[in-house]
């Protein structure tokens, strides 16, 4: 009994470390999903993220950097509007400075948002998650300054202007996807976060 017993009891343990191992390997993923999701977005430009651009790269990408921020002149002016909005619980105001601006590919664009803590009682950290619209275009969309996914502490009845530095990838004049589009939206929003008892920075719902 005891030579019988030995192949289901072994096989009972293999079966119970790959659904422990299944186990760790789903709680592994949800927790660093969030991270791995925005840094995909950012270096593909999935959902509308615009990439994160290279500018601070390694000495042997300046040459193409400097080839990506020099403007076409031959092209047409491309039409960039701003959007920004807060999440119902965030007492901030939160507003581009400017309605639009207008660029030719490769060229720098600076561009500035303001936020004011309308609380009168509490200073607030606030998180900004961006997108572009058409959401097809953000491959192309290039940030080199941007104050999205990072801690804002404003006081109470603060206000801040937050800078956007960014420019259009020469790239998408080549994309014949892009022949029609001549408005392109960068759009933030603002939601109230904290951190959690492991020092991480979560949003607030």
């Amino acid at each position: 009994m005891e030579q019988m017993r030995r192949p289901f009891e072994n096989r009972n343990n293999n079966t119970l470390l790959y659904t422990l191992s299944i186990i760790i390997g789903t709680v592994a993923l949800s927790y660093g999903s969030v991270p791995l999701y925005k840094t995909i977005c950012q270096q593909t430009g999935w959902g509308g993220q615009p990439i994160k651009s290279a500018a601070h790269a390694s000495p042997e990408t300046e040459l193409d950097i400097a080839t990506k921020l020099t403007p076409i002149t031959t092209s047409r002016r491309l039409r960039i509007t701003f959007a920004g909005s807060t999440s119902d619980i965030l007492p901030w105001k939160f507003s581009p400075q400017q309605r639009e601006v207008r660029v030719l590919p490769g060229e720098t664009a600076l561009a500035f948002y303001t936020a004011t803590n309308k609380s009168v009682e509490e200073d607030i950290i606030g998180v900004a998650t961006y997108s572009v619209t058409p959401a097809q275009v953000a491959p192309y969309f290039s940030k080199i300054q941007c104050f999205c996914f990072e801690e804002q502490r404003l006081n109470k009845g603060e206000t801040v202007d937050m800078p956007v530095f960014f420019y259009i990838d020469p790239e998408f004049l080549k994309d014949p996807n892009m022949r029609g589009i001549d408005t392109i939206t960068l759009n933030y929003t603002f939601f109230k976060a904290k951190y959690d008892k492991n020092g991480h920075l979560t949003p607030v719902s």
